[in-house]
């Protein structure tokens, strides 16, 4: 999720309406066929809002369900999100309510989504016709430095972690805040321990890079990147190394592109840093037409920059970033550990990839690029799935010592 406004002026920049660009038949069948899943969508936000449903086509945001059927979404972890400022009781209680929000909404649609904690509940689901729906906590801030909170976590359907947001907590350096830690603590360790044993994925999207190699010399289970994209591209903090990439692979891991725009086009980057009055112009706009409400915060930012957009006052980054990125991943760490974290309703999307609808694009253009059907199922969701069992592993045999 992006939360800083000096990220979000990135993110929004170029979130523009286009016309749905036209796939094959190939692809269609195949991304049908397929179990496709996305590590990190921010529309938990939204399911906040008592007036939002979830099942009904909305004209804002990324997700619902009539567009997830529609571009083929088979599985989708709702993030559980809450800002790295805020720390305590108060953010385990807004933790556990997000969480609650999630549960509900599976509960009142059961004929749409299915409550999945195993990569066999997400195989069932598909069987069912349903969307698995899962759970993923963004920072581990949320926890309140106790144990018992992410023992709650589990109980309650969690299957990942990330182990920090935007600001360091009191036990591991986030990549976005000053090193205060060296990486991770002694207690951090044992957070990566715990979650090890309750079947809790670490992810390492948003940590500093020493926080990454702790986590990888930790970790009994592979680790993945729920939303990271290239730094070889896109020089940004949250994006992988070369290097960090490589080494997620040994250890069995997976990075999840992120197709926001800020973290994939270098020239996003610069021109954030050329023009940093238009930060608070952004931000001024979005409290006009939203307020404080933090779904509603993406969504006019969005629109504020499509207003930006169509007096022609920014440059433009196309979805086809997105397969970059995917194709440099792949080709850094082999396609076994690729796959798709695209970070819906939490951030914005490049042209062409304005919602769920248009992930069957991805599909289309690595069949054109060459890519078997074995290898894009792989990247679509297989690989994810190898995760959730090889993670649930380790907890069997944790469990039984």
């Amino acid at each position: 999720m992006i939360r800083s406004f000096a990220i979000l002026f990135v993110g929004v920049l170029m979130t523009a309406s286009v016309s749905a660009q036209s796939v094959s038949d190939q692809a269609k069948k195949l991304q049908a066929s397929s179990i496709v899943i996305d590590t990190h969508d921010d529309t938990t936000q939204r399911l906040l809002d008592p007036k939002f449903d979830l099942s009904v086509r909305h004209n804002d945001g990324n997700i619902d369900v009539p567009r997830m059927r529609e571009g083929g979404l088979s599985a989708i972890f709702f993030s559980i999100w809450i800002s790295s400022k805020i720390l305590g009781p108060d953010a385990v209680k807004q933790a556990l309510d997000q969480s609650d929000a999630v549960r509900e909404t599976v509960r009142k649609h059961p004929n749409d989504l299915l409550l999945a904690t195993t990569a066999a509940d997400v195989r069932e689901a598909k069987k069912q016709h349903k969307i698995a729906a899962l759970m993923g906590v963004e920072g581990g801030h949320m926890m309140g430095n106790d144990l018992s909170v992410l023992r709650t976590f589990a109980a309650l359907g969690v299957r990942y972690m990330t182990l920090t947001h935007m600001d360091n907590n009191e036990w591991a350096d986030s990549s976005t805040d000053k090193p205060a830690h060296n990486g991770l603590t002694d207690f951090g360790k044992d957070v990566v321990r715990e979650m090890n044993r309750l079947g809790i994925i670490v992810d390492i999207s948003h940590v500093s890079d020493k926080t990454f190699y702790d986590a990888l010399d930790t970790s009994k289970a592979p680790v993945f990147a729920s939303h990271s994209s290239c730094r070889a591209i896109c020089n940004a903090a949250r994006n992988m190394t070369d290097d960090m990439i490589r080494d997620l692979a040994k250890h069995g891991g997976v990075i999840q592109i992120n197709y926001h725009v800020g973290f994939l086009s270098q020239e996003f980057r610069d021109y954030e840093k050329a023009h940093p009055e238009a930060e608070k112009e952004i931000k001024d706009e979005v409290a006009k037409r939203c307020g404080d409400n933090e779904a509603g915060k993406l969504v006019a930012g969005d629109q504020v920059v499509r207003d930006w957009m169509a007096a022609g006052k920014l440059p433009k980054v196309d979805w086809t970033a997105i397969i970059q990125h995917i194709d440099h991943a792949v080709k850094i760490a082999g396609v076994d550990h690729v796959g798709l974290g695209s970070d819906f309703d939490g951030a914005v999307m490049p042209l062409g990839m304005q919602d769920v609808t248009h992930i069957l694009q991805i599909t289309d253009a690595l069949l054109k690029k060459g890519y078997s059907e074995s290898d894009i199922r792989k990247i679509l969701g297989e690989n994810t799935l190898r995760i959730l069992s090889e993670t649930e592993r380790v907890s069997r045999e944790l469990n039984s010592k």
